[in-house]
């Protein structure tokens, strides 16, 4: 048996290296992970409770179309129910989009350093992928622009980017819709967007009002505190919406998963508050490089890139000895770490940590 022959080069994603695999490997009886932009609040009680009440439905399929889910999060975005449509995390949106949209030898435009999921579903609906270069970590929307031809169906704009953290304005991202054709699909991730009260952050649900070939994605991964729910969504016009869905898996999320969305939704007293510690684990990270003498990228999500001056996987391995769990291999930055915030304890021992590093491993000239 054969596979596909456009996908036998894709890697197989490698998520951030697990808690108890390194306890085991390396004999550590505490270990941070801070290598997958995870929230180290947790998630709201009210979204626990919720989610445990659905194990008394464990045995029943769960709504297929989030119904309830739907209707509370419209309400809360201010958009139409018709205009959501959820999945196993904004990465099966991202499958889903590839899906019902790509034909073989279809332009995609990315990022050359951004999430890599874009271009593994790219690859595997056989579209062909433009990459064009971050400029200071930053999207080039000029750039992209410029390689907009009449091959190209999708340009996908991570924002905040990941791995870099960097977020480009309002007004360039506007700048950029109002010159990309509208047969051209913008796919804007927004994953951190809940983390960001930077007033020049773009207002995504005021573009989507002007821009009908925009589509949105958000997660209840990251400040939500969902991860393992596996709960993310994207938001668009409705013809968009119905054409993705109907490539979308019956079932795709859990009722527990739903439950504690639906939950979460109406706790936002939690949200503010990982957004007000967040803020404050930024700045004290920042402060750290600085007197380290390490520059790092502008950081508005909830995590931050940092270049160590050394190789990015000699860092990572002395980190993980002191159990730390970071993310490198980042194929453009070869001496950056990328470290998700951690609570105001976990911040400081990664930082006492990086500098006993440090001091083992020469500065990479």
């Amino acid at each position: 048996m054969q596979p596909k022959p456009n996908i036998v080069h894709l890697p197989v994603y490698q998520p951030g290296k697990p808690v108890s695999d390194v306890k085991r490997e390396l004999g550590l009886t505490e270990v941070i992970k801070l290598a997958s932009n995870e929230n180290p609040f947790g998630s709201s009680p009210k979204a626990i409770e919720a989610a445990k009440q659905e194990l008394e439905n464990i045995s029943i399929y769960p709504d297929g179309a989030a119904v309830d889910l739907t209707n509370a999060l419209a309400e809360h975005l201010g958009v139409e129910p018709d205009q959501l449509i959820f999945g196993a995390g904004s990465d099966e949106v991202i499958l889903m989009i590839a899906r019902a949209f790509l034909l073989p030898g279809d332009e995609n435009i990315t990022a050359d350093q951004t999430f890599p999921q874009y271009r593994h579903n790219i690859e595997i609906e056989n579209g062909v992928v433009i990459e064009v270069p971050l400029k200071d970590g930053t999207h080039d929307l000029d750039g992209m622009l410029a390689k907009v031809g009449p091959k190209t169906k999708i340009v996908w704009i991570c924002n905040p980017n990941n791995p870099t953290g960097t977020i480009v304005t309002h007004e360039q991202v506007e700048s950029f819709l109002a010159k990309v054709p509208s047969s051209v699909m913008v796919v804007l991730d927004e994953a951190y967007c809940e983390y960001i009260d930077d007033p020049a952050f773009p207002d995504g649900l005021a573009l989507l009002k002007k821009y009908p070939n925009l589509v949105l994605l958000r997660t209840f991964s990251k400040i939500y505190g969902l991860a393992s729910m596996r709960i993310g969504y994207g938001i668009g016009r409705p013809e968009l919406i119905r054409s993705i869905n109907q490539v979308r898996e019956p079932f795709n999320t859990s009722r527990m998963g739903q439950a504690a969305a639906l939950a979460a939704i109406k706790d936002q007293d939690f949200i503010d508050y990982c957004r007000k510690a967040n803020a404050e684990g930024l700045k004290t990270l920042r402060a750290a490089f600085d007197r380290l003498g390490l520059p790092a990228f502008p950081a508005y999500g909830n995590f931050i890139m940092v270049d160590v001056k050394r190789p990015a996987g000699e860092v990572f391995d002395a980190l993980l000895r002191k159990g730390i769990i970071v993310r490198g291999g980042h194929k453009y930055y070869p001496t950056h770490i990328r470290i998700t915030v951690g609570s105001a304890e976990q911040n400081a021992k990664v930082i006492s940590a990086l500098e006993a590093v440090l001091q083992e491993i020469p500065v990479q000239v």
